[in-house]
């Protein structure tokens, strides 16, 4: 019973947050490493000697090189979906675009700030290593706040693809609509693909910058990001209130929307 226990509990209390502490100050250790020799030469030895453990002793909180290298790939991918969270409830009640604005910038801002993080999720392949299935969610964190915003603006009959949008070819068309129906339900395939260059688009930017692909030809990478956040914008059909949209132009079908824009067929992220 609880009030049997409670010395007990109190006992457990303390020593998971020596745990927990340890664990913090490991993967921070882990950190400065990765931002002085790169990701494929994290060693848990070095970590341990830093920290005046023995190697055996760290291997109780993490068993392996890659069982570290996964709660530091999780931990990013959830402070940057934090971030873009963050942003768009800041921002909460704005215009939709405006929110649009305020994720992409605050993906960079984290970016910009952790670019060793960043550069441990979105950076070159770690030979050797294999994401687990535990990162899936977490990856997604960040995206899903802009797949939000954008299902919002098709629910509200304002997604308008640009005049000039080319038809979604057919041997895409099929896996489109497959990934329409998990991460934007209702939205039709060819908007869910502009969805997915979109977002690659925008990682793309914040890459270009981080790795000093933009030396020499762009000074202000920030404004440079910020025209790209609106070009991706209007791609993916987000427009300005008071703008009309296609999303509301469709026909119901079964208390569904079916889409009807070119290149779509009844019906990625990054």
């Amino acid at each position: 019973m609880l009030w049997q226990t409670g010395p007990m509990s109190a006992g457990r209390s303390a020593r998971e947050r020596v745990r927990a502490e340890l664990t913090r100050e490991i993967k921070e250790a882990a950190r400065r490493q990765l931002a002085a020799e790169g990701a494929p030469h994290l060693s848990l030895r070095a970590v341990a000697r830093e920290l005046g453990m023995v190697s055996s002793a760290l291997y109780r909180y993490f068993p392996s090189r890659d069982d570290l290298l996964t709660a530091l790939i999780i931990d990013a991918y959830e402070a940057l979906g934090q971030a873009a969270e963050a942003a768009a409830a800041s921002s909460e009640g704005d215009d939709l675009l405006e929110r649009w604005r305020a994720v992409c910038r605050s993906i960079r801002q984290w970016a910009v700030e952790h670019p060793h993080e960043y550069a441990l999720v979105y950076g070159s392949p770690i030979p050797g290593y294999r994401a687990p299935a535990d990162t899936v969610v977490p990856a997604a964190r960040a995206v899903s706040v802009l797949l939000g915003l954008l299902g919002a603006a098709w629910a509200e009959g304002r997604v308008a693809p640009p005049a000039d949008a080319p038809p979604l070819r057919a041997e895409v068309a099929g896996e489109m609509e497959r990934l329409a129906a998990e991460i934007l339900p209702g939205v039709d395939a060819a908007t869910a693909f502009r969805m997915l260059v979109a977002w690659t688009q925008l990682l793309g930017m914040v890459s270009f910058e981080l790795f000093g692909h933009s030396v020499g030809a762009i000074e202000r990478t920030d404004l440079a990001f910020d025209a790209a956040v609106d070009a991706m914008a209007r791609y993916v059909g987000l427009v300005p209130r008071g703008e009309g949209g296609v999303a509301g132009r469709t026909r119901r079908r079964g208390g569904r929307a079916a889409p009807t824009g070119v290149g779509s067929r009844p019906n990625g992220a990054g």
